[in-house]
């Protein structure tokens, strides 16, 4: 053999090859596979909303507010104005944060807590004319446990709960918008 040695990895080299292109062109059949199910259930990204009224006005001036405003401008063709008199709709709220004792530990100190986020809205048209059921609101609430010995870590994780909770509120607000109609007057008593 005139010092060539047999080398089994040299002669099952095209079987090798091969298995790798089947494996590749399995994984983009699932793909699209998995593409035409979702599709097909209905599945769409999230575009721009579509809102009854071409220009809204915000009575109030929060953090809510301000995020409400910023996804407003960037999700929908609805045009934001500061003058109520040129608005088509009329948005006002009032929210309401709170911190409740869920559960007291044996030495008597708070152990778990609940956040409580409750935002009361109503949009009116131009004129006064309900778009929503009046008094309706969005409620979110978390639970948080509480130690003694991370309380810089249990403080910054309430922060954050309390900012997940501001832009879930924000997305539940749009969707409720969006879906909001003048109402029938038999609809308003």
């Amino acid at each position: 053999m005139s010092g060539r040695y047999f080398n089994p990895a040299l002669v099952h080299r095209p079987q090798i090859q091969r298995r790798g292109m089947l494996g590749r062109s399995m994984l983009v059949g699932l793909g699209s596979l998995l593409l035409m199910l979702l599709s097909g259930c209905g599945f769409q990204l999230r575009g721009i909303s579509s809102f009854p009224f071409e220009t809204l006005h915000i009575v109030a001036n929060s953090p809510v507010a301000i995020e409400l405003k910023r996804n407003l401008l960037a999700a929908s063709t609805t045009r934001l104005v500061d003058d109520r008199k040129e608005a088509a709709a009329v948005l006002e709220f009032n929210e309401r944060r709170d911190k409740v004792v869920l559960s007291i530990a044996s030495n008597g100190r708070a152990r778990e807590f609940r956040l409580n986020y409750v935002l009361t809205y109503r949009v009116v048209d131009q004129r006064g004319r309900e778009m929503v059921p009046p008094n309706s609101n969005i409620s979110i609430y978390r639970d948080i446990s509480f130690n003694d010995t991370q309380v810089l870590s249990k403080e910054s994780e309430e922060a954050l709960l309390w900012r997940e909770m501001q832009s879930d509120m924000v997305q539940q607000l749009i969707r409720r918008l969006a879906a909001a109609r003048v109402r029938a007057d038999d609809e308003q008593n």
